[in-house]
């Protein structure tokens, strides 16, 4: 039986790779999902980001699955254009139950130690990113009154420091991720009196375009001790968006009900000191 009957989910970064894989996942579960995306580049970001191409995807795929969507491109740097497509979908939907703040980016390869803009995009994306989605939709979270689960996507990088060189961008993404786990233990604090549950996910290396680019995998090739940002203790070199998602459906649903305030990796060992 599916967990999520008549629920509604919003899920960031929902235009491919883990974002998409949760947002469908969790309608197969029932939910009605908030479906949010930039859609567009970012300059200091050396891979192609998602397109409304893709997002129209993942609009195609939730439908498959028998439930509504409002897809909403909004750049989650943007707490106005986030509120504002949070409402849209709430209009649609209803009240939300549910919240996956998934939309990250990464700058693996780039190794100037003052790039401000890279660091800038990152930390905007990773962390202010998340807290702008927090900020959004916990009114109405607790405006439905039947409590509700916040998933954060963090990384490996939120518990480690594997792979630190020195750069701009791997001391953001680092930092963000890091400051992720703090957002999630205020929020677990501050929302437990709505029974909201607040947790988040820290994956290493996943197979989705964030990783399986080109300039990711020539920075891999031509640097073969970047693989530490992948060295994972089980036989894999990446975990894939499924294994994210289990965790993520499990931690949104019924089954989780008295789970907050817990940092979970999937991460196939990479955190183990």
């Amino acid at each position: 039986m599916a967990d999520l009957i008549d629920t509604v989910a919003v899920v960031t970064g929902a235009a491919r790779g883990q974002g998409r894989s949760h947002a469908v996942a969790l309608a197969a579960e029932g939910a009605d999902i908030i479906a949010i995306d930039r859609c567009a580049d970012i300059d200091s970001i050396p891979y192609p980001l998602a397109t409304k191409d893709d997002l129209d995807e993942t609009v195609r795929l939730v439908e498959a699955q028998g439930r509504r969507i409002v897809p909403v491109v909004a750049d989650v740097r943007d707490l106005d254009a986030v509120t504002a497509g949070v409402r849209s979908g709430v209009d649609a939907l209803g009240e939300i139950d549910v919240v996956v703040a998934n939309a990250g980016v990464v700058a693996i390869g780039l190794k100037d130690p003052l790039d401000t803009e890279v660091y800038r995009d990152i930390v905007e994306t990773n962390l202010n990113g998340v807290w702008h989605t927090i900020a959004a939709t916990v009114p109405s979270i607790i405006r439905k009154g039947r409590g509700g689960s916040i998933i954060l996507t963090s990384s490996a990088q939120g518990l480690v420091g594997k792979g630190g060189d020195g750069s701009a961008a791997m001391f953001a993404y680092a930092a963000a991720k890091h400051g992720v786990v703090g957002l999630m233990r205020s929020a677990a604090n501050a929302y437990a009196q709505h029974n909201i549950r607040v947790n988040t996910v820290h994956p290493s290396g996943v197979g989705t375009p964030m990783i399986l680019n080109d300039h990711t995998l020539r920075t891999f090739q031509e640097n073969p001790n970047g693989a530490a940002l992948s060295a994972n203790l089980l036989p894999v070199p990446f975990v894939e968006a499924e294994d994210v998602t289990n965790v993520v459906v499990f931690l949104a649903g019924p089954k989780a009900r008295y789970i907050t305030g817990v940092a979970l990796p999937v991460d196939a060992g990479h955190a183990v000191m």
